[in-house]
């Protein structure tokens, strides 16, 4: 490995070594370069599950203020790792520099938000009159084992928002990175050791198709917090099919729309949208796929908008100029994208610009844009890269109805400068993010993050993810009195008995 540290999992606080090379994770930009390799192991799968299950008990046991006091040690230590962490996100997952230092600064900031306005917020205890002098009182309880199941794009970011709500709630954790990040996510696992959390609370385990399964299935398993496509989570959901008691909760892609509406500004409409298309080199679940622009505006529109996209800096993470895009995480995932163009060309698309490969060393593509006659659920296909569609429309009413042509349900946009079309879009597009003059890629911390349809299943992230982490008990409670039996009935030593 030429990260300077030896491949290893983390189970119950000490290193396993996992030398070999079945998974292999190389630098997009260069590929020749190898970033981690290691041969996953099914034993330390199972290892880590029992390890997090014998954790769990004083864990939970501990109070809130106490494993408080643990994730605010995890917060610091990713505050003194972000430029060694931003490094690695943007060697082994292609993403440039700065974006890769906003997400590896955006850990510790998700602890404080976690700890001040969740936790305490959303798992308080609460009262309420029962009658009959009772009280009534609803507590919370952690599921126990949670398994956190990282993606590729933000490696560090999402699963960090996973399972910070679920540590404080009084679950334990067992993490599997992304196979596309491995390094990343051993990293993760090396500062939490730093952190010094009880041994077996936090796991890192790596693993492929197998041992995902292998994890997802565990009868030490209590819950599956995932983050990727929805066929992988389709799969999740099947294989959890008849542990309904296992809480799985989604955050999967999306088609995601982005309206730009006759009287919109057309200057933001333009900036925005090539943000929210490209952001990522079109890897975010957010980002926008199809536009539809009115009739009335599409000629400036569309020409701002291409020439935007046309002159977007693509580059390596150690380029001197800083590039807006880098390469795709895979030559695999690149050459899926090509294979998209061609199919939406062959069906009648018009490439206004075209993505193409560029000559250089690494998997990098250059963004481009589609114009079709419009969008239907046959072709209802996530392309998962720097390609956008857009088609043009002749009323709200038709944008409306093409933004709905999708199963996903992620994210929105509408450019408008009337509130009531943004108002009417609300209420007939569905979608867990619905933005008024913003692109659909990026989101805040402070605000719930989840979608609907193929795109999640209605158990949102962000300010909302404790949800998952914990379930309410309610109780009815007194002090036991004596009581007078029911009609009929009357106490015979000690027992009831008819009278």
């Amino acid at each position: 490995m030429s990260e300077g540290f030896q491949p290893r999992d983390i189970i119950g606080g000490k290193h396993r070594p996992i030398e070999g090379d079945s998974l292999v994770s190389t630098d997009p930009a260069y590929p020749d370069r190898v970033m981690w390799s290691g041969n996953p192991s099914l034993a330390h799968v199972d290892e880590a599950t029992v390890a997090a299950r014998a954790a769990f008990g004083p864990w939970a046991a501990l109070s809130m203020e106490e494993r408080a006091e643990h994730l605010r040690r995890w917060r610091d230590v990713t505050r003194s790792h972000v430029d060694e962490l931003a490094n690695l996100i943007a060697r082994e997952v292609g993403k440039p520099l700065a974006e890769s230092r906003i997400e590896a600064s955006a850990l510790g900031g998700k602890v404080d938000l976690t700890l001040e306005r969740t936790v305490a917020g959303r798992l308080d205890d609460w009262t309420a009159e029962a009658g009959a002098g009772r009280e009534g009182r609803c507590r919370y309880r952690p599921h126990g084992v949670m398994a956190v199941i990282g993606p590729f794009n933000f490696p560090a970011h999402l699963p960090n928002g996973q399972f910070v709500p679920a540590l404080p709630a009084g679950n334990t954790v067992v993490f599997k990175p992304s196979e596309f990040a491995p390094a990343v996510g051993q990293k993760l696992g090396e500062m939490m050791l730093e952190a010094a959390l009880p041994p077996g609370v936090f796991n890192v385990v790596q693993a492929g198709p197998e041992g995902s399964q292998r994890l997802c299935t565990s009868d030490d398993v209590n819950g599956i917090l995932f983050t990727g496509s929805w066929p992988v989570g389709r799969m999740i959901l099947e294989q959890n099919i008849d542990t309904p008691g296992r809480i799985v909760a989604l955050e999967l892609g999306g088609n995601n729309p982005a309206i730009v509406h006759e009287d919109a500004d057309l200057r933001l409409a333009a900036i925005e949208c090539v943000r929210a298309s490209f952001a990522t080199t079109g890897q975010r679940c957010t980002c926008t796929r199809r536009i539809m622009v009115h009739e009335r505006v599409a000629e400036q529109f569309l020409s701002a908008f291409c020439k935007a996209a046309s002159t977007l800096l693509v580059g390596a993470h150690d380029d001197p100029v800083m590039p807006f895009m880098g390469p795709l995480v895979s030559e695999r995932a690149r050459d899926r994208v090509l294979e998209s163009q061609r199919q939406l060309v062959d069906s009648g698309g018009k490439v206004l610009v075209p993505a193409v490969e560029l000559p250089r060393e690494g998997w990098f593509l250059s963004a481009g844009v589609v114009e079709v006659d419009g969008f239907d659920m046959e072709h209802d296909d996530e392309i998962f890269g720097p390609l956008v569609q857009i088609c043009v429309v002749s009323s709200l009413e038709e944008a409306i109805a093409q933004a709905k042509c999708t199963r996903y349900g992620l994210a929105a946009s509408i450019f408008s400068k009337d509130r009531a079309v943004f108002d009417r879009c609300f209420a007939e597009i569905p979608a867990g993010c619905l933005n008024w003059n913003v692109g659909t890629a990026g989101a805040s911390s402070r605000l719930p993050f989840g979608g609907v349809g193929q795109s999640g299943n209605h158990r949102p992230a962000a300010a909302l993810a404790i949800d998952s982490c914990a379930y309410p008990v309610a109780s009815l409670l007194q002090e036991g009195p004596e009581i007078e039996p029911p009609q009929g009935m009357e106490w015979q030593d000690g027992w009831l008995g008819s009278s």
